[in-house]
């Protein structure tokens, strides 16, 4: 995936507006990043990818850019 469609794909499971995401933002910041999320997440992936995104792996994000090197 490329970049762009990360952050399209984060700012849509996350239910916010376009462009308020950065490779750099905390995902300990954005208010969004809670549990539904997460499961949208891993829903998305394996939809998208049909890659297996486990718990710990959600659990040891820190940053989109975390993120962005896992679906990369």
């Amino acid at each position: 995936m490329e970049l762009q469609e990360i952050l399209e794909l984060l700012e849509e499971v996350m239910d916010i507006e376009e462009g308020v995401l950065t490779p750099e933002s905390e995902l300990a910041e954005v208010d969004e990043w809670d549990s539904l999320s997460k499961l949208a997440l891993m829903a998305e992936v394996k939809k998208r990818v049909n890659r297996r995104l486990s718990t710990e792996e959600i659990l040891n994000f820190k940053t989109v850019q975390d993120i962005i090197d896992y679906l990369q």
